[in-house]
């Protein structure tokens, strides 16, 4: 489930896979034996806002889970929202978050599904009143009525492992205090900004140029082939394309010539 992705490799790593993310969102961790956590978990401090660029990946302008198509917001600004906050650790310490960085269960982290990453957030447990501040660095959790995955950690400082899940508000931050500054970027890849179909991938080149034969007879867009660094995998794509319409008009032509693992490309 973690590794899924979008097709999100949506765009692979989410980015270089097609990106989207690595996950698909867990309900909570149970089944799996918890750790025993650090003894001084309670006085882990909450993650503190502070200016950062948009991750490379992870912050595709959109990506599909389960059939269902998330648009990955262009702000965190404002962002309010109420619902059931899961939780996920056991069983992925070695795992790579959405944005590329290593899952670490006892770090103030969380997964969303459409803020762009990386994000800051306050999650207040609306029967408690607790509260605790995180930074979101991964996508999920993909189950219905959930709208966000807290760390271990996270969710034992708000009191949310024994229960699996608790009603939140997820309400975002921004950085303060006499050094903040304003992110590099704080939007994400937006549908006016290019993007690709990536139709399939070859470890032969002759496969990859078959291919890309076959559709340049039939699609009027642009099929090029791109060559990873190492020359061991050539992707054949189409495009640019310059909006979401258009991605999906050209994802149902392909459909009819019997492409069937054509998906979001990353960068």
């Amino acid at each position: 489930m973690r590794q899924l992705l979008v097709s999100l490799c949506v765009a692979g790593l989410l980015a270089g896979c097609s990106f989207a993310p690595n996950r698909g969102g867990n309900e909570s961790g149970r089944g799996a034996a918890v750790p025993a956590p650090p003894k001084d978990v309670a006085t882990i401090p909450d993650a503190v806002p502070r200016a950062e660029p948009r991750s490379r990946y992870g912050n595709p302008a959109f990506y599909e889970v389960f059939g269902r198509r998330y648009h990955v917001l262009a702000t965190a600004d404002d962002y309010v929202e109420t619902g059931l906050a899961s939780w996920y650790g056991p069983g992925f310490p070695a795992e790579t978050t959405s944005n590329g960085e290593a899952y670490d269960m006892y770090a103030m982290t969380a997964a969303h599904k459409t803020l762009p990453l990386p994000a800051y957030a306050r999650v207040t447990n609306l029967d408690t009143g607790k509260s605790i501040v995180v930074r979101i660095n991964d996508r999920g959790p993909f189950v219905d009525g959930r709208i966000i995955d807290l760390s271990y950690t996270a969710a034992a400082k708000l009191d949310v492992i024994r229960a699996g899940t608790a009603r939140v508000e997820v309400r975002t931050l921004r950085p303060t205090g006499p050094g903040a500054v304003a992110p590099v970027s704080t939007t994400v890849a937006a549908p006016s900004a290019p993007l690709y179909i990536q139709v399939g991938a070859f470890g032969n080149r002759n496969n990859a140029e078959t291919l890309r034969q076959r559709l340049l007879a039939t699609v009027t867009e642009q099929v090029s082939i791109q060559t990873n660094s190492n020359r061991a995998l050539h992707r054949v794509r189409v495009g640019p394309l310059r909006s979401v319409e258009e991605f999906d008009r050209v994802m149902a032509q392909l459909a009819e010539l019997g492409v069937a693992d054509a998906r979001l490309a990353g960068e």
